[in-house]
């Protein structure tokens, strides 16, 4: 039997993290009733899809998101699926009648100009962002300044733009979560009775060259880390329970502090995770990220090679 997973590719995404995600859960979190399960900052929904099918106690969930294009496609799988299925095989058919490479760039260049008219409605919006990301580079979502998309061309030949069965599931499970769009602490007031957060923020560069949160045109800074921060203490203060992901500044440079210090009054444990997006392949591999909590007991010790 087939089961919901996300429905684009995203940088940072946490499908290879899951079981590391799972262990690190709240000891009793199965047991817990009426759970309102909240991501401000949802991305390309791994854990989102894997929470609701994993724990039927989440009788709620919240997600958000400031990129409004991405809520758009939330929105659009979960209202409009069979719409959407018929608009992305229309595309599909006719990107891969293409027959050259040069008549595939120039297609592509044409959807990217429309996309970024940003006057769209729903259903095209969601179809050229689906599109744009199974076909360009690396399935990259970057935008520059003005909040255009610009990633390039990315050569593949026959993707699949159209996953009907991937679509319909995920709608299935999308009619229990609400979608919002905005800053991560306008989150704050759908938390009540046993909640728990999960932030998978943009996270911190590693170097000034790694930087890859340019999922808007807004950039998140160590301001913004900050923020975030104090954003846990407020939910921690009001008796709910968070779990937050970011990199490991001290994997690269074991004098950088910046987390270490700024979550001491928390958990911090270190996971292990692969990295695939760098444009040189001997740069990626494996790396260190962290994970912060508000609780001491976790489900399980993770027996891979992931917690240390």
């Amino acid at each position: 039997m087939s089961k919901a997973k996300p429905f684009i590719k995203w940088v940072g995404g946490k499908g290879q993290l899951i079981e590391q995600l799972d262990a690190q859960l709240p000891a009793d979190f199965g047991n817990w009733e009426n759970v309102t399960y909240i991501e401000p900052f949802v991305g390309g929904g791994a854990m989102l899809f894997y929470m609701l099918q994993r724990y039927p106690n989440i009788q709620h969930a919240v997600i958000n998101d400031v990129n409004a294009d991405l809520t758009t496609c939330y929105r659009t799988v979960k209202d409009n699926p069979e719409e959407l299925i018929a608009s992305l095989q229309d595309i599909q058919d006719a990107y891969n009648a293409l027959q050259t490479e040069e008549a595939r760039k120039e297609f592509f260049l044409a959807a990217r100009d429309r996309y970024n008219e940003k006057n769209l409605d729903p259903i095209e919006n969601t179809t050229k962002f689906f599109f744009l990301n199974r076909t360009c580079f690396n399935g990259l979502y970057r935008v520059n300044k003005k909040g255009f998309f610009n990633v390039p061309f990315g050569k593949y030949i026959h993707p699949q733009i159209c996953d009907p069965m991937t679509i319909r599931k995920d709608s299935e499970l999308l009619q229990r979560v609400e979608i919002l769009t905005g800053d991560f602490e306008a989150t704050f007031q759908y938390a009540h009775g046993n909640t728990l957060f999960y932030f998978d923020p943009p996270y911190r560069p590693l170097s000034d060259t790694s930087s890859f949160n340019d999922y808007t045109k807004e950039p998140f800074n160590d301001d913004a880390q900050i923020r975030l921060k104090e954003y846990c203490d407020r939910i921690n203060e009001a008796g709910y329970k968070f779990m937050l992901s970011n990199s490991d500044c001290k994997g690269k440079n074991e004098a950088d502090n910046f987390f270490d210090v700024l979550y001491e009054a928390y958990q911090v444990e270190r996971v292990w995770a692969s990295r695939s997006i760098n444009a040189n392949p001997r740069k990626r591999g494996k790396l260190t990220e962290i994970l912060v909590h508000n609780y001491e007991d976790i489900k399980a010790t993770y027996n891979g090679k992931g917690l240390q």
